[in-house]
């Protein structure tokens, strides 16, 4: 950790780059606390919630999907900060990743999340009232904060701070505990985040509701324009209960590191990061799915092999969701990295099931190698057998290439993408070029004209490499 006085001088240079955007910030005492930590402002607990009613606020209220997840249309969201309260975000982001602005920047020692703080959150006139917001992401974050752009994502959750605040008990952001609000890092389409998952829900695949969003974050000096995000539905919020039958809860896994790779040897009760049933030491369903995985009859009987794997992993779903991720080209995720995705023990089937999450590096190339082709040449199977064994099996390859050919006759249609893209353009297009300095990734407005272009052209190429994979 930095020491105070380090904190403080990177403070002071913060204030000297963001009075150069649009917004000054003013000047604010900072506080440090005698650990060398950011504190956080309670106050104001002496409040009635008078915006409050049962469909907007209550945890009574059913997610309410066509009122926050509306596909056509760009709605706009507002965040009231205090100053000292804000002044401590960047303080822990200090802490956590350097000095704003300079170069590459460091990422953090340790696991920890950027901290919390209260704040207010408007929507279509109506208050929601100490909402735990904070910074969120990994790279991504890491990225634009030492790149000097504070169009940050942000992590909404609606009750966080109930135990200070015993007036938000239990509140909801119609029906909704959780959200994520990304800053479409790296995309100066600012699409690839809902497209991809667009693509993924038309395929008959659970995955997460999207929306566009602007931001405008008050904090101190009135309302700043952040620029155009996507709202997210978390998958540990109301994905789970809405996207399955049951009412009973299986294991919901996010695997992050090695023993995200199922590779052999790499079994680690910390990397399959629980994020349900936490008290609950039953990891058998990852266990078992390792174990039979690697069993020697996967070569000597394949029959029973099957079986067996079937028993305890959707393969039907992990198949067609890899003929989704495949043919639309999505790197940043399982055979290039050990990260973003979930696993979920469906109580129904007692079956695990794969769910996609984190798209902003899709429908591209890509990095690290760039994205697996559609026969997976050069992908090492040991290193990642979820893919490899599977299409090396020839019952399991027959099923994935037949998925393949559905996701380009339906969800990622050409003539399907082609008028998507045409109509998302001329959705965001007001919102994505007004984005000011030190608040967007793009050069130009051209930069945004050139990526939507750079989709169309990519929907027509892998239409192309299909056909040439199938002939």
């Amino acid at each position: 950790m930095k020491n105070s006085s380090t904190k403080l001088l990177s403070i002071l240079f913060l204030l000297v780059i963001f009075s150069c955007s649009s917004n000054e910030i003013s000047d604010v005492d900072v506080s440090v606390n005698d650990d060398d930590t950011a504190e956080v402002e309670i106050d104001d607990t002496d409040f009635d919630p008078t915006d409050w009613t049962t469909d907007t606020h209550s945890n009574d209220a059913e997610p309410n999907f066509d009122e926050v997840f509306e596909d056509n249309t760009v709605k706009r969201l507002d965040f009231v900060i205090s100053e000292n309260n804000w002044q401590s975000m960047l303080i822990d982001m200090t802490s956590l990743y350097g000095t704003f602005g300079t170069g590459r920047g460091s990422f953090s020692d340790d696991d920890d999340d950027p901290i919390f703080v209260p704040g207010q959150v408007f929507y279509e006139g109506t208050e929601w009232y100490k909402v735990g917001l904070r910074f969120k992401g990994n790279s991504s974050l890491a990225s634009s904060w030492s790149s000097g752009v504070l169009k940050l994502s942000f992590k909404l959750d609606f009750d966080e701070f109930e135990d200070d605040y015993p007036q938000i008990k239990n509140q909801r952001f119609y029906g909704f505990k959780k959200l994520s609000l990304k800053n479409n890092y790296n995309d100066d389409s600012l699409l690839r985040e809902k497209v991809a998952t667009d693509v993924f829900r038309n395929a008959g695949l659970a995955a997460s509701h999207t929306a566009f969003y602007t931001l405008y974050v008050d904090y101190g000096d009135g309302p700043q324009y952040f620029g155009l995000y996507t709202l997210v539905e978390e998958v540990d919020d109301t994905l789970i209960e809405t996207q399955f039958t049951s009412d009973e809860e299986g294991n919901l896994y996010k695997p992050d590191g090695d023993a995200a790779s199922f590779a052999s040897g790499t079994y680690d009760e910390d990397e399959y990061v629980k994020k349900n049933n936490e008290d609950e030491a039953d990891f058998t369903d990852v266990n078992s799915l390792l174990t039979i995985l690697h069993d020697g009859s996967r070569t000597s009987d394949p029959e029973t092999w099957r079986a067996n794997l079937d028993a305890v992993f959707d393969t039907e779903v992990f198949l067609k969701y890899l003929a989704v991720n495949t043919v639309i080209q999505n790197w940043d995720t399982y055979g290039r990295m050990t990260h973003n995705y979930y696993l979920y023990n469906n109580p129904e089937t007692d079956k695990l099931t794969w769910i996609p999450w984190d798209n902003n590096e899709s429908l591209q190339t890509g990095n690290q190698q760039g994205s697996l082709p559609l026969n997976f040449s050069g992908l090492s199977s040991s290193s990642w057998p979820l893919i490899g064994y599977l299409y090396q099996d020839d019952v399991y390859k027959e099923k994935y290439d037949a998925y393949v050919q559905e996701v380009i006759d339906g969800p990622f249609n050409e003539t399907t993408m082609q008028e998507l893209y045409t109509n998302y353009q001329s959705l965001v297009e007001e919102y994505a070029t007004s984005e000011v300095n030190g608040f967007t990734f793009l050069n130009s407005s051209s930069s945004f004209y050139s990526a939507i272009s750079t989709l169309k052209s990519h929907v027509t190429s892998r239409k192309n490499a299909v056909e040439s994979y199938l002939d």
